[in-house]
């Protein structure tokens, strides 16, 4: 298999779904021409025509209204919400529409519909343009959410998300794009929703970390091992669908769990996972169920202090090597 960074992970799905399928149409600010603004999509406009390869004014309300349409007509668009910050301006569309209308149309009418957004700190973009806005999403049924952390895992759950037909949020983290790693050529190359990643078998604790925070989960788990701690570090792949399964017949073997995501703690995707984790491995745990996440506020610019932000690779082997001792 060739080893290609996470941007052209990306851009090899979406090539690939448009090749395999007129339906397909992908469309955002500044997408075609220039490629992206974090040159994810050069090529593509080319390629395909400005009938299924397109640039968009700066509306994301009309963005995803427009896809919205697009969808329940018979086509499957792909749009690109430059910034997750900027999901708040698409709101009614998301919530009150797209993730509602098959329900309300009386499960007539699918929404074949994927969002591709940047997400995340680590680019000193600063308090709007950092965020990492999952949560906000997680209680809207008819949505789902996914959060890919690797190349492979990029490329085969666009995949899936474009196959699908209902509406998907596809969070890209602006830490990863350079993040290379061995992905599979063209063929069938699908990772399914649902089904949660063990990257790293281990018999003392469960780390479950999605997005950037994977990686640094890992580098804790090194770490640790040096001192004969075995994290097992687990990567839920999609927050909608959940795979709790995963999740919770690891915490039964380890005893005890930790949630790490990069969100402020309050509130966050982590909360959810530690409830269910509590409810349903509660007379198997040895410790509390601990949540690690950003501080509770807006993310600076300078770039040590957005780093002191969100959860460090220090920070994951600090809270392990505490909640061992309990």
């Amino acid at each position: 298999m060739p080893t290609i960074d996470f941007r052209t992970a990306l851009r090899e799905a979406l090539d690939e779904e448009l090749a395999a399928d007129d339906r397909v149409i992908f469309f955002g600010e500044d997408v075609a021409l220039a490629g992206g603004v974090f040159a994810v999509t050069p090529g593509l406009y080319e390629k395909y025509g400005r009938e299924r390869v397109f640039d968009t004014p700066i509306s994301e309300l009309a963005l995803t209204g427009a896809a919205f349409g697009a969808a329940i007509s018979g086509l499957r668009p792909v749009i690109e919400i430059m910034f997750g910050d900027f999901l708040t301006l698409a709101m009614d569309s998301l919530v009150n529409q797209s993730s509602k209308y098959w329900f309300l149309s009386g499960e007539q009418v699918s929404v074949p519909l994927v969002i591709r957004s940047v997400v995340g700190a680590g680019g000193r973009f600063g308090a709007i343009h950092s965020q990492m806005p999952a949560s906000w999403f997680m209680g809207v049924p008819g949505l789902k959410i996914v959060t890919p952390a690797t190349p492979a895992d990029a490329k085969g759950l666009l995949r899936s998300a474009i196959r699908d037909d209902n509406p998907v949020l596809f969070f890209e983290h602006k830490g990863l794009y350079r993040v290379k790693g061995e992905v599979p050529e063209g063929g069938e190359h699908l990772v399914p929703f649902g089904v949660a990643a063990v990257v790293r078998r281990g018999e003392d604790l469960t780390v479950v970390a999605s997005g950037l925070m994977v990686g640094r989960a890992l580098e804790a788990a090194g770490r640790l091992a040096a001192d004969g701690i075995e994290l097992e570090v687990i990567d839920p792949r999609t927050l909608v669908p959940l795979d709790m399964e995963t999740i919770v017949t690891s915490v039964e073997r380890t005893s005890r769990a930790l949630v790490v995501h990069e969100a402020v703690r309050t509130a966050g995707a982590g909360a959810e996972i530690a409830a269910r984790i509590q409810e349903a491995a509660f007379f198997a745990l040895d410790a509390p169920v601990w949540r690690l996440g950003a501080l509770d506020t807006p993310l600076p610019q300078d770039p040590e202090l957005e780093q002191l932000c969100i959860p460090s690779v220090a920070e994951i082997e600090a809270a392990a090597r505490e909640l061992m001792r309990i």
